[in-house]
């Protein structure tokens, strides 16, 4: 990041509901937010676009409805590669920032032409903070075997 860039995803001054900045976040990420609707509530001042993305487009609509948001673009039936590239050639705004959790997200940004960001980073420079990661559905339904790995790791962790 330059010293320029202000906030979440380095905002800027040109940033805003009609500048320069298109938001997208992978689903992790945004299940790392302690308040995802507050997090787009905010990040919708300052960028003309915000959405999730996630392989699974069911769980991002649900993830969608169970916290009252909306992505402003339309999910489609295939995975982050191509709604990435398909939302960057579908906004015209100059900078377009990706926020995610992993070396993959950051390899995806890079090859479709987006600045990446972590979710710590970009929590960190928004000031939004990070909760306990949502569970999704697969963990759920997780067995035994993963249930237990997961307590083993998070009390490793402590």
């Amino acid at each position: 990041m330059s010293a320029d860039d202000g906030n979440a995803a380095g905002r800027g001054d040109d940033d805003g509901p009609d500048g320069g900045m298109t938001l997208v976040f992978t689903l992790s990420a945004a299940r790392e937010l302690a308040d995802p609707a507050a997090a787009f509530a905010d990040a919708r001042r300052w960028s003309a676009h915000v959405g999730i993305v996630a392989n699974d487009t069911d769980a991002v609509e649900a993830f969608l409805d169970r916290h009252g948001l909306e992505n402003d673009y339309a999910l489609r039936d295939w995975d982050k590669w191509g709604t990435l590239a398909d939302v960057r050639e579908a906004t015209d705004t100059p900078r377009h920032v990706f926020v995610g959790t992993s070396p993959e997200d950051r390899r995806l940004a890079e090859t479709v032409g987006w600045e990446f960001r972590t979710v710590r980073e970009a929590a960190g420079k928004a000031e939004w903070e990070l909760g306990e990661r949502e569970p999704s559905e697969s963990d759920s339904d997780a067995g035994a075997i993963e249930r237990l790995r997961r307590a083993v790791l998070d009390r490793l962790r402590k």
